[in-house]
Order: C-alpha cells, then structure tokens, then sequence
C-alpha cells in the first residue's frame, strides 16, 4: 500500500466515521448555540471611560498596545485610524 492509499483510507474511514454521528438521532450540534448580545441603541450608556488607559501610560494619550506591548502616542479618542506607537 502506497502512503497516498494510506491516506486516502484513513480519509474515507474518518468521513464513514463522521457521516454515522451525524445520522445518530440525539445527536449533539456541532456547535454551541451563540448568545447574541442586544443591540448597540438598546444597551445603557457607558461611563467616560470607554477607552481604558493602559497602565504606565501617561493620561491624555491614547495608550493603546500592539502586540509587541508599544503604546500609541497619540492624544486620547484620536480620530486618526492608525496608531503612532513608540
């Protein structure tokens, strides 16, 4: 038997495998169901503070992190798309 008829049988043994859970009755959805959260004009205001400030950043900057922990420079709620980090 060749590795692609190796794994060609394995395949087909995992799909045969998986078509019989399928067609057991009572059988568990693949996926939770998702709570979906109300939306956005129905939830109650927020404080001020929607954007929280990083610790250690200084206060009237943004302060938001990449991934590589740098905070964005630029002053608080820019309107800016992207972030100045240093």
């Amino acid at each position: 038997m060749s590795k692609m008829d190796a794994l060609r049988a394995m395949r087909e043994a995992r799909y045969e495998e998986a078509a019989a859970r399928a067609a057991k009755p009572g059988a568990a959805p693949a996926r939770p169901a998702v709570r979906r959260s109300a939306p956005a004009a129905k939830r109650p205001a927020k404080a001020a503070a929607a954007t929280p400030v990083e610790p250690g950043a200084e206060p009237g900057l943004c302060g938001h992190r990449n991934m590589s922990g740098r905070t964005c420079t630029r002053e608080l709620g820019h309107a800016a798309k992207s972030h100045r980090y240093s």
